[in-house]
């Protein structure tokens, strides 16, 4: 049965621990999709400290954006994280945030299809001030819609606020 899971947050809210110690309540195997980019040795080294946190448990796959490539019927998967998902097609789409959404929108919509637990992990990069950079105006803007997108077809929504998190939905 199709179940789909947003647990949201600012930066270092615990998203991703709670949504590690979720997917490990529902699978003695889970699946960790890592959507990152690696842009520099310091961001390397975050992945690799990621990695050695989760534990031999976990099959991980990394895939930037074609997520649906994946078959994982019946599968409890983590996808970490809808914001690094979103700058890939955000910036292979030159900043054009209308493309960038629907390319994203089309590929959540394939991906999820299938039969599994999704829980996705995204940034609530929209609670703070208005930025004075106007591509970080347009991808604050995609991201919270892509946010919208996800939270309206997910049957929970969970907010981490100080490590605690919120039932929304």
């Amino acid at each position: 049965m199709k179940r789909i899971i947003l647990i949201t947050g600012g930066a270092r809210s615990g998203k991703s621990t709670h949504a590690e110690k979720l997917a490990l309540s529902l699978s003695h195997n889970p699946i960790y999709l890592a959507t990152a980019r690696v842009w520099d040795e310091e961001f390397r080294q975050r992945i690799t400290h990621h990695q050695v946190r989760r534990g031999p448990e976990w099959m991980n796959i990394e895939e930037e954006k074609e997520l649906s490539k994946h078959h994982l019927k019946d599968r409890v998967v983590l996808i970490d994280c809808v914001t690094l998902w979103c700058t890939n097609f955000f910036f292979d789409l030159k900043s054009d945030t209308k493309q960038a959404l629907a390319a994203a929108q089309a590929e959540f919509d394939r991906f999820t299809a299938q039969d599994a637990t999704f829980i996705f992990v995204s940034n609530e990069i929209g609670m703070g001030g208005t930025s004075t950079n106007e591509i970080q105006r347009k991808f604050t803007d995609m991201q919270g819609w892509m946010n919208q997108y996800i939270a309206a077809h997910a049957n929970e929504v969970i907010l981490m606020v100080c490590g605690i998190p919120l039932q929304v939905k």
